[in-house]
């Protein structure tokens, strides 16, 4: 009997009216939806199914893979079709298994590309998100788009933004705490897409730059300092409630339960950081670059205390420091989750100088209402301006989760 990738994947293609078949029957899979393991070893897994996507509010991993990816088809049954299948591969993939087997016969090509075999589950998860551009006139999903799904308005800075690496159709998160874990995701989803959908543009990310759990330690960015200290915990269920998941005041059912994901890629001056004094990055930050304090404190989780002076009368914390102009007590309590990371793309050849940054991503209930306001109060003032700048961006809205097997990403859009 000729083994089929559909076939492979546990029948997770559609058929007729795009009702995706049960996922169970897949090489190696288990009806029952995996049990979370502790710790961070190699075993550890993170549920796939349920009423949210992992990789929002996930303890965030060490490492990222995040591509976006454009549609080549108006077939809505070949988009339905593709989705599934990504459902019931991830489903495997996060388990620690392959999507199928990488020897069947010598003369055709492996149906999984092997190079996750042996690695282990390593905490992965996969979000999956839909961009403004989805809901053209390609899939007749223009009555379907939330309002909240509009594209951002243009933003301080957002000149020099590369719309080649910026936008998409759908993107895709890959995290876990393996890099070719993470990468093996990618890789076989764009296999997958092949005469559906194609690359459009993807990042990779190393040393999360957040702390989405009490349990985990602030992390530093590329400049040095510690980053995120104040951000959203999984811990604080009423602020995951009100800023970051969306609920019953959403215009489109089929988003409740989800997120709103803003993506920036942000490039470090790396050089001109390096040749500032230590105390005017502090300065600029608003906190210390060995504990992390603020400047107004002693210890890293001390609170701001933003009026708080010096003998000559001057604020301690400056005006317009990067943690004065971003706290929820200058911008109306807003909040965001974020889980950006680290990355380095080698050099730019136009100036010699190094290309690294921060790759932001944050989670909201409403970006119009959270980041877009915060962003034009930084972009307008923050002092890390100088040694920042915007180069890409995206907007994406990433529903609620894939339930069970038989359900998929986005499912409920297309109903």
């Amino acid at each position: 009997m000729r083994l089929t990738r559909r076939r492979l994947l546990g029948g997770a293609g559609l058929v007729g009216t795009g009702v995706v078949l049960g996922a169970g029957g897949a090489y190696g899979v288990d009806r029952a939806a995996p049990r979370e393991t502790s710790g961070t070893s190699a075993e550890s897994t993170v549920p796939f199914y349920g009423p949210r996507q992992a990789g929002i509010t996930t303890p965030q991993q060490s490492r990222l893979v995040f591509a976006a990816f454009d549609l080549t088809t108006s077939d809505v049954g070949a988009v339905k079709a593709m989705l599934g299948q990504w459902s019931a591969a991830a489903a495997l993939m996060t388990q620690g298994k392959l999507i199928g087997p990488t020897e069947i016969r010598p003369e055709a090509p492996p149906f999984d590309t092997g190079e996750a075999l042996g690695i282990g589950p390593q905490r992965l998860t996969v979000t999956v998100g839909f961009g403004p551009s989805m809901f053209d006139e390609r899939f007749g999903l223009g009555a379907r788009r939330p309002a909240a799904l509009a594209p951002l308005p243009e933003l301080p800075g957002d000149a020099v933004l590369d719309e080649q690496i910026s936008g998409g159709d759908i993107c895709v998160q890959a995290c876990a705490d393996d890099p070719q874990v993470a990468f093996h995701v990618i890789r076989n989803f764009a296999r997958i897409a092949a005469g559906t959908a194609m690359l459009r543009w993807s990042q990779v990310g190393f040393g999360r730059a957040s702390a989405t759990s009490r349990a985990q330690q602030t992390p530093r960015n590329l400049m040095g300092f510690k980053d995120g200290t104040n951000n959203i915990k999984v811990e604080d269920a009423d602020s995951t409630s009100r800023f970051v998941w969306v609920g019953d005041e959403t215009d489109q059912d089929w988003m409740r339960g989800g997120s709103y994901l803003v993506m920036r890629k942000i490039r470090m001056q790396i050089e001109a950081w390096d040749s500032d004094s230590l105390a005017d990055q502090e300065r600029v930050i608003g906190r210390t670059k060995e504990v992390g304090a603020p400047l107004s404190g002693r210890h890293e989780h001390d609170p701001l205390r933003l009026s708080r002076r010096d003998g000559h009368g001057d604020l301690v914390i400056p005006e317009h420091a990067h943690v004065s102009l971003a706290s929820p007590e200058r911008n109306s309590g807003i909040q965001l989750l974020r889980r950006g990371y680290n990355y380095a793309d080698g050099i730019d050849p136009t100036t010699g100088q190094i290309d690294a940054g921060l790759f932001f991503l944050a989670y909201q209930k409403n970006a119009h209402e959270q980041f877009v306001p915060l962003q034009r109060r930084l972009g307008a003032d923050d002092l890390l301006n100088e040694y920042i700048k915007h180069v890409s961006s995206g907007l994406y809205a990433c529903p609620g989760g894939v339930e069970k097997v038989g359900d998929w990403f986005g499912r409920r859009l297309f109903s």
